[in-house]
């Protein structure tokens, strides 16, 4: 059986066995991305929701659409394809203001929907093919619109994420029932922030978040993403062939932030000194866009397009391959810089002008 038809049985089953119970989850008094409470930020990661359009994409019992719209005054939309979960959803809280319950597919209901002002699933889009579900998701919102996404990343079992985008079998736990087998899209950070980066999204924050009780090895991870706008048709100024051109040149950028501190500099595992910056992405990706994903990716500091200035170009040669490195000096950022994991680079500091490090 296709991983996500095993889901849609499991999640009917589920909803079946809490409708029997009368069950239906309190409506949290405060948002939350974990299954433990106080555990993690709450609603702010969305932004201001307030009379906006919100997307609760697996919406389950609806309890967590209804804390946004009675809380922080959101107009949500809950999606979920479970029947029996929607039938808890509706039954439960078909009267409150500024929430509907949606009962279909998300990637079918996006293809015709309005576009939301920002999405959001808790628990819930590790049960989907994310080369379906994430292209799907990024049509439904507009330019710029915020994706929250809670997945769990190490099980009850102690097995962390897949470095492979393929689903494996977890259980759906539920007293006194036996335990529901799933196919869950149980995959690294690393791996969803480059499926969110191909699917046209920006990963501004990635946090895991172990359990409260030590001895409990299950780590739930929370991205944080968001929607880049549509690029404009380039049309080249000479014809092409259908052979590629040979590559000869290496294209970066490099970012220059500057404190009251000084400059920032961190040093590379060879030894020199180094701006934050690497290589632009071949896939249409501006100057500013690889400032400002490098600068999150090596230090973790989050800047808008907004607040980097191009400067100029530098040209050197370094084993053959010629280099062409766009400086950029970055005004505002948000986030202390640290050493991020499997970076090349990491000791960030700041550099007075007049104390600058040797070996630059």
């Amino acid at each position: 059986m296709p991983a996500e038809d095993t889901n849609t049985r499991a999640w009917q089953i589920y909803g079946q066995r809490q409708l029997a119970r009368a069950y239906s989850p309190p409506v949290p008094e405060r948002l939350g991305w974990t299954p433990w409470e106080g555990i993690g930020p709450g609603a702010e990661v969305l932004g201001d929701v307030s009379g906006r359009r919100i997307l609760d994409i697996g919406s389950g019992a609806g309890h967590h659409a209804v804390n946004l719209a009675q809380t922080h005054g959101a107009r949500v939309t809950g999606i979920e394809l479970s029947p029996t979960q929607h039938e808890r959803a509706v039954s439960t809280h078909a009267h409150v203001v500024g929430v509907e319950f949606v009962q279909a597919d998300v990637a079918e209901y996006l293809a015709t929907a309005e576009p939301f002002d920002a999405a959001y699933a808790i628990g819930t889009l590790a049960f989907l093919d994310p080369h379906r579900s994430l292209p799907a998701v990024r049509a439904g919102l507009r330019p710029g619109a915020p994706l929250i996404v809670s997945l769990l990343h190490t099980d009850l079992h102690g097995r962390g994420p897949s470095t492979k985008v393929a689903p494996r079998e977890q259980m759906i736990l539920l007293r006194d029932d036996p335990p529901l087998p799933t196919q869950m899209w149980v995959l690294a950070p690393q791996l969803w922030e480059d499926l969110l980066t191909e699917y046209g999204f920006r990963v501004e924050a990635i946090d895991l978040f172990p359990h409260p009780d030590e001895s409990v090895t299950v780590v739930q991870q929370l991205l944080r993403a968001r929607r880049l706008p549509d690029r404009p048709t380039r049309i080249s100024s000479r014809p092409r062939s259908t052979r590629a051109p040979a590559a000869h040149a290496a294209v970066g950028v490099g970012a220059i932030l500057l404190s009251e501190q000084g400059i920032l500099l961190g040093r590379h595992r060879r030894g020199t000194f180094e701006l934050p910056g690497g290589s632009v992405e071949a896939t249409g990706e501006t100057f500013e866009d690889a400032v400002l994903r490098e600068l999150s990716e090596e230090t973790g500091l989050l800047a808008r397009t907004g607040d980097v200035e191009l400067l100029g170009t530098l040209v050197d040669h370094v084993d053959g391959v010629l280099r062409v490195t766009v400086g950029a000096l970055v005004h505002a950022w948000q986030g202390q810089p640290a050493t991020q994991p499997d970076e090349s680079v990491g000791d960030w500091a700041w550099y007075p002008l007049d104390q600058l490090p040797d070996g630059l």
